[in-house]
């Protein structure tokens, strides 16, 4: 794994920690399946090599935790 591939990955686990915090907002009720589909989204894509890929679904994943995050704050839920 050279320094590229550490920081990509290293980017990847922020989001993913992110995710998992954003979704604890959430009302429980739909806690438990934001946090099944954010864990889904990560194993759909875990084999994936391509960086270019990579880089892309990471720059897709902080615009959908964006528009998640804003929606939670509008609601209340901080």
């Amino acid at each position: 794994m050279d320094l590229q591939d550490f920081l990509i990955r290293a980017r990847v686990f922020k989001l993913y920690r992110q995710a998992l915090r954003v979704a604890g907002r959430a009302p429980p009720p739909a806690r438990g399946e934001l946090r099944q589909t954010i864990r889904q989204e990560m194993e759909n894509n875990r084999n994936c090599n391509d960086k270019q890929r990579i880089r892309y679904l990471i720059s897709e994943g902080l615009e959908r935790l964006k528009r998640l995050d804003e929606m939670l704050d509008m609601q209340g839920h901080r």
